[in-house]
Parts: C-alpha cells; sequence; structure tokens
C-alpha cells in the first residue's frame, strides 16, 4: 500500500480540525449537550454568570461573584455550546492537567471544606463525561478515605490520590 504524500497528510489534517465537532466523538458530543442544557438554566442559548451560579447552587457549592465572574471570563465569546466545546478541545489538546487544575476540579464537588458526600460524588461520575461503572465508582470508593457512617470522602486523600504532594517528599519505596 502507498504511503501517503506529504501534501495529503497536510490536507487531511487541516481538514479534521476545521471543525470543533471533529474533535469528539457522536457520544461526547451528546454528553456536552446534555451537561450543556443541564447548566443553561435560562434555556437562551447561553451560558452566563447566573446559569453558573444556579448549577452550584444545585451541586451544593455556592460560590462568590468574582468566581462566576472569572469563569465567564475564562471565554473568549459569549459561553453558547460551541464555544464551550471550543474550550473543553483547547484543554484537552493532549496536554495533562496541571496540579492545580485537579485539586481544583476535585475541590468543586466538596459540599464544606475538606469533604465530598460520597453518594452524589457517585452519581456525579456515573452521569457526567467518561461516565464511570458502578464498579469503577466501587473501586474509587475503596481506595480513597470514606467515613463509612456519614458517607463522606477525605477531599484531601482523593486529591492526594491525583497529584505529587507540594513538600517535595517522594512516598516511593524500594
Amino acid at each position: 500500500m502507498p504511503k501517503p504524500s506529504k501534501q495529503q497528510k497536510k490536507k487531511s489534517a487541516k481538514k479534521a480540525g476545521s471543525n470543533i465537532f471533529d474533535n469528539f466523538t457522536q457520544t461526547q458530543v451528546a454528553e456536552f449537550k446534555e451537561g450543556f442544557s443541564v447548566m443553561d438554566k435560562d434555556k437562551d442559548g447561553l451560558i452566563g454568570k447566573e446559569d453558573l451560579r444556579a448549577t452550584f447552587a444545585e451541586m451544593g457549592r455556592p460560590g462568590t461573584d468574582e468566581d462566576f465572574d472569572s469563569m465567564v471570563a475564562d471565554a473568549p465569546n459569549p459561553i453558547n455550546f460551541t464555544t464551550l466545546l471550543s474550550m473543553f478541545a483547547s484543554r484537552s489538546s493532549g496536554e495533562q492537567d496541571d496540579d492545580e487544575t485537579v485539586v481544583t476540579a476535585f475541590r468543586s464537588f466538596e459540599t464544606e471544606p475538606g469533604k465530598i458526600e460520597a453518594e452524589q460524588f457517585k452519581s456525579m461520575l456515573m452521569s457526567f463525561g467518561d461516565k464511570f461503572s458502578s464498579q469503577e465508582v466501587e473501586d474509587v470508593f475503596d481506595i480513597c478515605e470514606m467515613d463509612p457512617d456519614t458517607g463522606i470522602i477525605s477531599a484531601a486523600s482523593l486529591v492526594g490520590l491525583l497529584v505529587a504532594k507540594k513538600d517535595g517528599s517522594s512516598e516511593e519505596t524500594a
């Protein structure tokens, strides 16, 4: 089978990046669309500050005006569905999230500082993004610090499983 010429490679690479929807599978686009519609509380086709405020409140995570202003300011344009996809594409372009991004993401699940409610967290893991199966969630719960009586996960222990220690110490064993 002949190898494609350099010109053919350029054409296909250029074409693939020409449409934001080409960066995701149909399933991913459908999941993002579902998430977008959940967040677009006033159903105006845009996610704004009040939509974010209502979504976070629904998750038990009220925020400040500054928090929501900052989130909206992260977008280069008003946040319609295509802008949201573009933001996801730019953030998932093969780069790994830095530790602070991971910490911030998990902090968004806290119902109070340092505590994540296990059932709510399980529901989110099984409903959005790369959906976890019930068994996968249970596997995560088996390795994180959780109070069996209250169903509260230690946010610090969960984050500690995913990010490097800031103090420079290493927990590696020989």
